[in-house]
């Protein structure tokens, strides 16, 4: 066993994953329970697809591999440094690092496949198994904690001693009987960093997500409008978040990754004018085979008009009014509001102008509180 858990390990590496660790196949009962209280408590509300079946299924590896002894749990480092780009007076919107390389689903389940394949051959026997990245039922980050490959920070995140939290994760459940390795002592102590740095209180307690809050959840999964609420607090965010990896002291250590499909120039800020003048065809051309497809085109716009009223810089203004003409009813809603946001006569004028020809009752409304904001702020300045 000893001899085969060794092959098992220098072989991930020799790969090009970064980490490598054992866990058992026993159920993960105590983060069922944990995951099913969070559905019922309406924090994952928005993730349709997250069902108290897919957890419990996730949590039962037997279920998901007859005969299962072990599960590999693998890492792969996706930090890098912002990549320099050419200065621009257009206004610019951040994209999370995971995002600015390729879909790395693709690139770990077909490293994963491969490395089954190879894993096989160098033991002389077949090897029974399914490999899941966190797109399939596994409670990815529960076996990267049971498998001591890191342990949960209080923003959800798996923290690893290596490589802080920049690191995809991915699990192997296999017939091979491998020993388990033990779970880290590690914890984040009395640290709170992430929770008050988190600009929408996402994190309503340590250890604990309101995905409703969350700018990942708002900028990608969610396929609405963004509460008016939360929309100040998003910042320049148009694809994921960083905010709580950024500040935590773990990933003082990260270093950046030596995988060639994790690294490419130009996502690290996008154009948020060009962003709101791009056709779909544009926007497959300029996106396609990266997790930014996941947002889709109007989703990534309605993104690109908040951070535009965040920004509040006026030069944003004549794409704000064209969206407010051209674009579908949900981006025309957020423009809206960016326009509210930014002011003056300007914005002013192309709020009443779009009002005066406007069908759609969501972005009436959007354009009506608009106009009573800078109203409002007119009285204030006076």
């Amino acid at each position: 066993m000893a001899e085969i858990k060794t092959i098992v390990k220098e072989y991930a590496r020799e790969l090009g994953f970064d980490l490598v660790r054992v866990t058992s196949a026993e159920e993960f009962a105590e983060d069922r329970a944990i995951a099913l209280d969070r559905i019922k408590s309406g924090l994952m509300d928005g993730l349709p697809w997250y069902t108290a079946d897919r957890v419990n299924r996730g949590t039962k590896p037997q279920e998901l591999l007859p005969h299962a002894r072990s599960i590999i749990c693998l890492g792969l480092n996706y930090f890098q440094e912002a990549s320099s780009q050419p200065d621009s007076p257009s206004p610019k919107g951040k994209v999370a690092r995971y995002a600015r390389g390729r879909d790395y689903h693709r690139v770990i389940k077909q490293r994963m496949k491969q490395y089954v394949i190879g894993l096989s051959e160098r033991i002389g026997s077949s090897v029974a198994a399914r490999w899941y990245v966190d797109d399939g039922p596994m409670l990815d980050r529960a076996a990267a904690n049971r498998s001591g490959l890191g342990w949960f920070g209080k923003n959800t995140n798996i923290l690893t001693p290596e490589l802080g939290s920049w690191v995809f994760l991915g699990q192997i459940i296999t017939d091979l009987e491998l020993e388990p390795d033990p779970p880290l002592t590690k914890t984040c102590g009395s640290c709170v960093r992430c929770i008050d740095a988190c600009p929408t209180g996402a994190i309503i307690a340590p250890y604990v997500i309101d995905n409703t809050r969350c700018i990942s959840h708002l900028t990608i999964e969610n396929r609405g409008p963004i509460p008016i609420e939360l929309r100040p607090k998003m910042l320049d965010w148009v694809f994921g978040c960083d905010i709580c990896q950024e500040v935590c002291p773990v990933n003082r250590k990260a270093r950046p990754n030596n995988e060639p499909a994790f690294q490419r120039d130009g996502l690290t800020l996008i154009d948020l004018v060009e962003l709101l003048a791009m056709s779909e065809e544009q926007f497959r051309q300029r996106f396609q085979g990266t997790p930014i497809m996941r947002a889709k085109r109007v989703g990534l716009k309605r993104n690109a008009c908040v951070a535009l009223g965040n920004r509040q810089d006026p030069a944003a203004i004549p794409a704000l009014d064209h969206a407010l003409t051209e674009e579908e009813p949900l981006v025309r809603c957020h423009a809206a509001w960016a326009l509210g946001q930014i002011g003056g006569l300007q914005a002013k004028s192309a709020l009443t102008r779009a009002a005066t020809s406007e069908s759609d009752s969501q972005v009436i409304a959007e354009l009506d509180a608009a106009l009573s904001e800078l109203g409002a702020a007119s009285q204030r300045s006076d």
